[in-house]
């Protein structure tokens, strides 16, 4: 059985809930449509000092010495990247509203039968408020040009790189 309580107590929760909501200003609650993609944190916003932008990246079959795990803050950029301050650089550029900088080749898309090499990466964490989980490889002329797009967070691989 549910409690009931007196008109007082109920008027007493919801001015105290209505109290409460108030401390909250307005312009902090995102207004944001149901299946709307939300914009993405700038650097600024509120949040992103404390947390910042953070990626690792595993690259494996690259060569040359750039196998490895790199990790990447942004906003600051630091991290044990060989170039944080580019793989930030490159990221922002590539940082549209609605867009993520992430995303697979599109289903149907007509990619060059090219092979760009063993080399894969992996890339996790968080950019621009949003959470990261992308692999990326060279099979094809799709692929390249999608690894190349990242270049400096991915490492510049072969002679297509």
């Amino acid at each position: 059985m549910v409690p009931v309580l007196p008109a007082v107590g109920r008027r007493l929760l919801v001015s105290s809930l209505a109290a409460v909501a108030s401390l909250v200003p307005f312009s902090a609650v995102p207004a944001v449509a149901a299946g709307a993609v939300a914009p993405p944190l700038r650097p600024g916003d509120r949040g992103t000092e404390r947390h910042g932008d953070h990626l690792i990246v595993v690259v494996r079959h690259a060569g040359a010495g750039q196998d490895g795990a790199y990790e990447v803050f942004c906003h600051p950029d630091a991290g044990l990247h060989p170039d944080p301050a580019g793989a930030c650089r490159v990221l922002d550029s590539h940082t549209r509203w609605g867009q993520d900088p992430f995303a697979p080749v599109a289903p149907g898309s007509v990619c060059t039968m090219l092979y760009g090499g063993p080399a894969t990466a992996h890339v996790t964490g968080t950019w621009a408020g949003r959470p990261v989980d992308a692999s990326y490889d060279r099979s094809n002329g799709c692929e390249i040009g999608r690894w190349d797009r990242m270049v400096p967070l991915l490492p510049k691989v072969g002679g297509l790189g």
